[in-house]
């Protein structure tokens, strides 16, 4: 079909005597041009209640994040490419409202923010998109995608019935449809989109508020429909979505979920690959055994379409991270790493699930619901037939514990515990969800360079272009507008001569109330005390000690934001900054109050506004020795890029908390001195999972490393710059590459067994370090002998694997020389280096 609709005209002669060409070549011809002119043919995106319908065909997708601003435009071909081989259909990505219009009629759609650009590199990998506008995207991203400016429009209310907000979210959500349909970017216009979101997650807020959210939520429905983009429309949990706007899951599992039309399709917009990381919380981890379960069980339901949140997640560059408390990495333990390179085993084991369900999609797309049979307790098979005769099945074990033997077509087989066989043919079992046979990356951080650093003070409360005085408190975004994360607060103190506290050792107590994030609060130019809060409470409270004189004293207040809240009801209301109260105790008449008297506001340090992190502000003042765990301080230094293509990333362990740029380009916020708090018990996939059920980092930093993208980088002469709050040594900040170490696979020898190695591009196999047929034990790193050993175990690896960048052989006793032990299961298991 063409992109556009055109009338036919009868066959004959029109008014003027000429002969019709018939209203069908017409037609033919008119679409041709038009394929031609976009390189590709448009197509009708529709659905029913099997998949998406893609020009006449019912599809199976799968799906996967990857938010363009979270990395690099030279990283996008990468990552695109790597989501295909991975067995992926569609790229999923938000987008980021506050990134495109950071002030009102003001646009910006360059360089990480080029959305069309990126969507074009998916079309060229030949990959759809699934574009999810919101414009409210949570996605743990600042304001939740939200401008500043938009808390600050008059009358305004968010994500309910209130003009204010409707008018400014249909503006930039037309905006966006605007543009699409200028490049030609649907489906129907020949373009890779062909499904888009609006709103997100709003089914929980509605069920809460009522009438007003429920008006708004047939209203966004209405307004996206409207637009006419060719294409259906999705609100993932959102259980009443309006026809014919799809409803869609989000979670760890789906297989419990159903659309709420019998004519829609089962879609899962969101399958959790793991959870973020958020400062002060242990790193979460996802099992690729749990997530292919997951996978598997939905679409042993008749589910369609799969998407991974996240596929690959990235970095929180600059203050982008929301929460607040959300880390600068947003790795979320996805297929691909947050540097870019694949996750191993899991993008193996889910590309072989994809591989698996693709046999089956002829059938599951063509034949009805699936009979579902019982074979025992916890077990189960989910059989499609299709009229042709297609037959496709999916053995359950649902048991957390145990094994089992199962009889199915008159065949046996064996299912480990929490697990699912595929048999696209309902007789071989291609896969299961726990057999993973796809191999191991061991990555490797090596430090390449150290650095020599200077060190610059940033003065305590610099005064000199004062914002305003108030006699009151005042909340911190109010005054900032988020174009900073700090906001000095100061007051004076007169302490009388006649204090008692002057004569008897007994200093006063000095409290302050915050609603978060984080405090420094200083007394007299010197340091007396930091407190900050956690993700579950953001609010804050100094209690201490303070040193004063008689006469004037100053009390100074750096409060610091680490994201703004990006999800809950209303979150627009909410404060953060010094709001009181403020008191000082101790005193001879007790307790004085401080919220009330004057205080100055000064937005920002003083280092932010000389621009000290550019090449032309740090130029502007002194630097000198680098000064040691002292706060406030800023620090210097240049180096120049290493050699090779792997990934890069600062190891800033040593620091304590603060934001780091390279050649004016922010990292992000660190924080490696907020330790993980957290239980981190041995991993399980069996069973149901939650974020706590694998963890990592207790105790130690929740993020040690900081991405820095190589293309941010000259070859010579780069400047890198760290704001340091709290105190740090400089001297244990270290570039470091990260890299694949060994390559490891652990494979049962299964009739349809299949052993794989593969390194980076660039990159070849260069040793066997170990090779067992027989019962190996152990894991990549740390393989041992079995009792049964094939002598000629490493054979086959050196001749058909050293020395190549893949390898592939079918697991067979008969390359390892023979069976070494007849009766007994057997395994292979391999470690190699690349270099």
């Amino acid at each position: 079909m063409s992109s556009r609709e055109y009338v036919p005209v009868a066959n004959g002669c029109d008014g003027r005597g000429r002969k019709r060409v018939p209203a069908m070549v017409v037609g033919l011809l008119v679409a041709s041009l038009v394929a031609l002119q976009l390189g590709t043919v448009a197509s009708k995106v529709t659905y029913d209640h099997k998949a998406i319908v893609i020009n006449g065909q019912r599809k199976i997708l799968f799906s996967g994040s990857i938010h363009y601003p979270r990395s690099t435009p030279e990283m996008w071909p990468g990552l695109i490419q790597k989501a295909k081989d991975g067995g992926l259909d569609v790229i999923q990505t938000y987008v980021f409202w506050n990134g495109h219009e950071p002030s009102p009629g003001q646009y910006y759609f360059q360089d990480r923010y080029d959305l069309v650009h990126f969507i074009k590199l998916i079309q060229q990998a030949g990959l759809y998109v699934h574009l999810r506008i919101g414009p409210y995207i949570c996605a743990e991203w600042n304001f939740g995608g939200f401008p500043v400016w938009l808390k600050y429009v008059p009358g305004i209310e968010f994500r309910t019935d209130n003009k204010p907000f409707k008018d400014a979210m249909e503006g930039f959500t037309k905006k966006i449809v605007d543009m699409m349909k200028a490049e030609k970017l649907f489906e129907t216009q020949g373009g890779p989109i062909i499904l888009s979101q609006i709103e997100n997650e709003f089914g929980p807020l509605e069920w809460d508020q009522g009438a007003p959210a429920k008006a708004y939520t047939n209203w966004a429905a209405n307004m996206a429909v409207g637009l006419n983009t060719g294409v259906p429309w999705v609100m993932c949990k959102q259980d009443d979505a309006p026809d014919p706007v799809i409803n869609t899951c989000n979670g760890f599992y789906c297989d419990w979920f159903s659309p709420n039309k019998p004519n829609k399709p089962n879609m899962w917009t969101e399958a959790w690959t793991a959870w973020y990381t958020a400062f002060g919380k242990p790193v979460p981890h996802r099992p690729p055994q749990d997530m292919a379960f997951s996978v598997a069980a939905f679409i042993q339901k008749g589910g369609s379409f799969v998407n991974y949140y996240m596929y690959h997640g990235g970095t929180n560059f600059g203050r982008t991270a929301g929460g607040p408390f959300i880390a600068t990495s947003y790795d979320y333990d996805g297929l691909i790493d947050e540097f870019g390179l694949l996750r191993q085993p899991k993008w193996g084991h889910m590309k072989d699930l994809h591989h698996a369900i693709k046999q089956c999609e002829p059938t599951i797309v063509a034949a009805g619901d699936p009979v579902v049979a019982s074979l025992g307790h916890n077990l189960q098979s989910s059989v499609f037939k299709s009229a042709s005769g297609g037959c496709a099945a999916f053995l359950g074990n649902f048991d957390w514990t145990a094994h089992a033997n199962v009889t199915f077509n008159g065949k046996q087989y064996e299912l480990p515990p929490w697990s699912i066989s595929i048999l696209p043919d309902c007789k071989s079992d291609v896969f299961n969800t726990a057999r993973v046979s796809a191999q191991t990356s061991e990555m490797r951080m090596d430090t390449v360079e150290s650095f020599s650093w200077q060190s610059h003070t940033e003065e305590i409360n610099a005064t000199e272009k004062v914002a305003f005085t108030n006699n009151m408190m005042m909340e911190q975004l109010n005054i900032t507008r988020d174009k900073t994360d700090y906001l000095w607060y100061t007051t004076f103190v007169n302490i009388d001569k006649t204090e008692k506290f002057l004569s008897n050792g007994q200093d006063p107590t000095l409290t302050v109330m915050s609603s978060g994030h984080a405090m420094s609060v200083f007394v007299n130019g010197k340091l007396a005390g930091k407190e900050y809060g956690s993700i579950d409470n953001p609010g804050v409270k100094f209690t201490g000690k303070v040193k004063m004189w008689d006469g004037s004293n100053t009390i100074s207040i750096l409060s610091a934001t680490v994201g703004l809240p990006n999800v809950g009801e209303h979150f627009e209301t909410w404060n953060a900054g010094v709001i009181g109260p403020v008191t000082l105790g101790g005193l001879n008449e007790g307790s004085r109050l401080l919220t009330f008297q004057k205080w100055i506001y000064q937005i920002g340090l003083k280092g932010e506004s000389l621009s000290l992190h550019t090449p032309a502000g740090s130029s502007s003042v002194q630097w000198g020795k680098a000064a040691v765990n002292q706060p406030l301080t800023w620090y210097k230094t240049t180096f120049n890029a290493p050699g090779g293509n792997e990934p890069l990333a600062l190891d800033m362990s040593s620091m304590g908390k603060g934001q780091v740029w390279i050649n004016g380009q922010s990292i992000g916020r660190y924080w490696p001195a907020y330790k993980a708090v957290g239980d981190c018990p041995a991993c399980n996939y069996k069973g149901n999972y939650s974020e706590k059920t694998c963890q990592s980092q207790c105790g130690d930093a929740s993020q040690k490393w900081y991405h820095v993208p190589r293309s941010w980088l000259k070859p010579t002469g780069n400047l890198m710059v760290v704001l340091e709050e709290w105190g740090g040594d400089p001297s244990g900040i270290s570039l470091v590459k990260r890299s694949v170490g060994s390559v490891c696979a652990y494979v049962d020898a299964t009739p349809q067994a299949k052993v794989e190695l593969s390194c980076d591009l660039g990159k070849k196999i260069s040793q066997i370090k170990f090779a067992s047929y027989g019962t190996p034990s152990g894991r990549c790193g740390g393989y041992s002998e079995g009792s049964c050993h094939a002598h000629k175990s490493y054979d086959p690896f050196q001749q058909n694997c050293v020395g190549k960048q893949s390898c592939a052989m079918n697991v067979t006793a008969a390359i390892f020389g023979g069976d070494p032990c007849p009766g007994t299961l057997k395994s292979i298991a391999v470690e190699a280096t690349c270099g």
